[in-house]
């Protein structure tokens, strides 16, 4: 084996074992994720929506007022920005949500919440200093929606469709805390 072949070898092999060392230690890429992603799909027809969103755990702590902090925009789950992706247009609150991807926020408050459908994608939910990285002026709509009080408290938060009485929702449910955001499905107008 010529020599430069040989050294090829040894800086190949030092660069893959630094980059194993530092996936293990510092990217800590075989421990289970805090926040686990998740994609919820809900199909119907021809229709599709979807949302990708981090979920985190109760673990004990009190959530909306405390780690949620009531009066801020919050992330909707942990890490990168939840997204909402739709293929055809919705009616919500009486204001068309036309079809496209969204990143989702939302400002919990004691008896209501705002959701936020925003057009800018963020490659992450929150920048160095902690605060949600929305940018107020890529919103396309914002509505309130009541909080309704659970009896038991939910351990991981949870996006979900329920469409189970033919009135869509989408469901944000954390703690003990339930957010319903009614969906009307748009015929097409195409003939």
């Amino acid at each position: 084996m010529n020599s430069f072949l040989k050294w090829t070898i040894i800086v190949l092999s030092v660069i893959a074992l630094g980059l194993f060392i530092y996936a293990i230690a510092v990217e800590d890429i075989f421990s289970k994720r805090l926040s686990p992603k998740d994609t919820v799909k809900f199909e119907l027809n021809d229709t599709k929506l979807e949302v990708f969103y981090n979920r985190p755990y109760k673990k004990g702590r009190e959530i909306f007022g405390a780690l949620v902090p009531f009066n801020e925009v919050w992330r909707t789950g942990a890490n990168e920005a939840t997204t909402f992706a739709t293929n055809k247009d919705l009616m919500i609150e009486d204001i068309i949500l036309n079809k496209g991807t969204y990143t989702l926020w939302t400002v919990p408050k004691d008896s209501t919440w705002t959701v936020i459908f925003n057009t800018k994608q963020y490659p992450w939910g929150v920048d160095e200093q902690m605060r949600p990285m929305r940018e107020p002026q890529f919103d396309y709509m914002d509505i309130e929606e009541p909080v309704q009080k659970l009896d038991k408290p939910v351990e991981q938060f949870t996006i979900a469709f329920d469409n189970t009485t033919d009135d869509l929702k989408m469901t944000l449910v954390w703690d003990k805390t339930k957010i319903e955001v009614p969906m009307e499905i748009m015929e097409s107008q195409e003939q």
